[in-house]
């Protein structure tokens, strides 16, 4: 959606021979192969952040021999990641068996998977933890790791094979080098729909961009893909053409790889430019276009409304069933008319799909209208309704905000949160701050929350794996920690990659709202802008040598951001998408220690060196800002935006610091 201008269950039966054997391992005393205990310190930094984590002894060597024992119902999947995680760690002899096989040597490290609706996974959990087995609700997984003499035992056990992927996803976090921590988990979802929604205008996401985002979203726990990218003709200019084979063939791919992802992937077609209503031909057109997603596995599926013209028909039969000139309730219960025969003809003659989804014209803001009325009362109860918040792209969402969208729709609100969509007048701008100005009990308050993300797929991962985090477990929910996780997930653990990192999201941390003149969600450069005002304030008090050399550290950090970046960071698309902001910082960052060069100078009373670094500064200054968005596939251009308002005033008014 464009911001206008101006606003913008599990079968039992396992061997009692491999419960003894797990329990006994469980139980054993720790023996050489141990790290040290886990504590509140040690605890492993866990992204989404687990309901429960508590320390459980001490941490275990991955040994050279471990086996995966895996219920029947255990996905591909599933097994795949946990086996990958051991030999990550070290083990060089994995081996994967039933969990009702025989139960071997029990030396060396095992790991148990199923449900936790399975006697042997019970027994197996209550051993390492001591304590009786919780109760789950979907999704949700309890993880435990014990050291034993020779290695020990993991056992993650799930509500659900969601649950059982999860728990081998925190697996993943736990291990770090050949140590799996001690730890006690018991996890799940605040929310049952977690996710993203391709939404933006722009150049869509190309198949290798998508096929990347699925798993990162699997790693990260959100379970919901929206295909709906607003420049796909065959969904919106050209919807009731039926995709080319081949671009079938790439959206049969996403759906295959978001199941093996634990991803939903659901398909969002938006016939509202042309489609008359009154039309059966048009209504059986939306049918034939779901079907022919839903026989490559698509199972859930949404018809949005906005960015229409909703007073005016597009055909004489809507004007004659209708009334010539639409009104708000009329346009309302000619969408309502076709969503309900979706909703009654489709949807509910197909079991296994997940709810109807549409997009309301009149998705954001919350004051009641004839058209939001007519919705309430008519439109089918199980259909969900799309909502952006209070405006289309907000600053806050509160609890409040979506109780009083509920009252408005007469159903909890779905929500379409245009956070990091950078499509609107934020044009020249990478959107690397936080997922914040959420309020905690939001996921509750809504029937789902998908992020709108950047045309830029992989620079976008820093804003959504706050909103995974935030949608898993909102209690406590901090940004900056999100922050830090993002810049050590793309940094591959590289601790000056890390830094690298989070002072380029720091210089790229603006973010506008749709509001005319835009109102500041998230401020530029807060954390340049402390380092400066501290500057600022140690000159003059007249301790310049120490606040020059705090000021060089941080501007050689700058100056040295975007190399460490394109050397050091593991996503490879991510550095090609932020070159442009890449070439820019370094410009900038060379003015700054131009200018921190020529007030060295000034303080050693070398006025002439002092003119001549401020004029190189100036000249470097001159050309960062006149660099430019292109060739970023936005759909206008513009200046690169680098610390704008921070950085540039500072440089500036440093010329005149005596």
């Amino acid at each position: 959606m464009r911001a206008p201008r101006g606003r913008s269950a599990w079968r039992v039966g396992v061997a009692c021979l491999t419960v003894l054997a797990l329990a006994g391992a469980a139980g054993s005393a720790v023996g050489v192969n141990t790290a040290p205990t886990a504590d509140a310190a040690t605890l492993p930094s866990i992204t989404p952040r687990p309901q429960q984590l508590v320390g459980n002894g001490f941490g275990l060597t991955v040994p050279s021999k471990a086996r995966v024992l895996a219920a029947d119902e255990v996905d591909g999947p599933t097994r795949d990641l946990v086996t990958s995680v051991l030999r990550g760690a070290g083990a060089t002899d994995v081996t994967v068996g039933p969990l009702g096989g025989p139960s071997g040597d029990a030396a060396g490290l095992t790991v148990l998977v199923g449900p936790l609706a399975d006697p042997a996974v019970a027994a197996a959990l209550r051993a390492a933890t001591d304590r009786k087995p919780p109760t789950l609700p979907a999704e949700g997984y309890a993880l435990a790791s014990r050291a034993a003499s020779g290695g020990g035992t993991v056992v993650l056990a799930g509500a659900d094979r969601d649950g059982d992927y999860y728990a081998a996803q925190t697996l993943r976090q736990i291990v770090r080098g050949d140590t799996v921590a001690g730890v006690s988990i018991v996890d799940y979802p605040t929310s049952s729909v977690r996710g993203v929604i391709e939404g933006f205008y722009g150049t869509p996401w190309t198949q290798a961009a998508r096929l990347d985002q699925l798993a990162f979203y699997g790693s990260v726990k959100l379970n919901t893909f929206v295909y709906s990218p607003k420049d796909d003709p065959y969904l919106r200019e050209r919807w009731r053409d039926p995709y080319p084979a081949d671009q079938l063939d790439q959206l049969r791919e996403l759906v295959d790889h978001a199941v093996a992802n634990h991803v939903r992937l659901d398909y969002a077609l938006s016939p509202g430019v042309s489609i008359c209503y009154a039309d059966p031909d048009d209504v059986r057109a939306v049918e034939a276009k779901f079907q022919s997603l839903y026989d490559i596995g698509v199972r859930g599926f949404l018809l949005p409304l906005d960015d229409i013209d909703y007073s005016r028909w597009n055909c004489a039969a809507d004007r004659a069933k209708y009334g010539n000139t639409p009104t708000q309730q009329t346009a309302a219960r000619a969408q309502i008319d076709m969503l309900n025969q979706v909703q009654h003809d489709f949807v509910e003659q197909r079991a296994d799909l997940r709810p109807l989804a549409m997009v309301p014209t009149e998705y954001y803001e919350l004051k009641d209208s004839p058209y939001k009325k007519e919705i309430r009362d008519s439109l089918d109860p199980a259909v969900k309704v799309m909502w952006t918040g209070p405006e289309v792209i907000p600053a806050t969402i509160t609890v409040a905000d979506a109780r009083k969208a509920e009252r408005t729709w007469g159903r909890k609100g779905y929500l379409w949160d245009n956070y990091p969509v950078n499509d609107f007048d934020s044009t020249g701008r990478l959107l690397l701050g936080p997922y914040s100005g959420r309020q905690e009990g939001l996921p509750g308050a809504v029937s789902g929350i998908v992020l709108n993300p950047m045309v830029q797929a992989s620079a976008s991962k820093v804003a959504i794996l706050g909103g995974a985090d935030f949608m898993w477990h909102d209690k406590g929910y901090r940004p900056e920690r999100t922050t830090v996780a993002a810049a050590d997930l793309l940094a591959g653990g590289d601790q000056d990659t890390a830094r690298a990192l989070l002072a380029f999201f720091d210089v790229e941390h603006y973010a506008p709202t749709s509001d005319q003149p835009p109102k500041v969600a998230q401020p530029q450069a807060p954390q340049l802008a402390k380092r400066l005002a501290a500057f600022t304030s140690a000159w003059s008090r007249g301790d310049r040598a120490a606040a020059l050399r705090d000021l060089r550290s941080q501007a050689q950090l700058l100056a040295d951001a975007p190399d460490r970046i394109r050397s050091g960071v593991t996503d490879r698309e991510f550095v090609a998408e932020c070159e442009p902001w890449l070439r820019a910082l370094s410009l900038w960052g060379q003015a700054f220690l131009a200018t921190v060069d020529g007030l060295d100078a000034r303080v050693s009373g070398d006025e002439d060196a002092a003119g001549q670094h401020f004029a190189d500064a100036a000249t470097l200054t001159e050309q960062a800002a006149a660099a430019h968005a292109r060739p970023v596939p936005l759909p206008t251009d513009g200046p690169i935006r680098v610390a704008d308002g921070v950085l540039d005033t500072f440089l500036q008014r440093a010329v005149d610091l005596h």
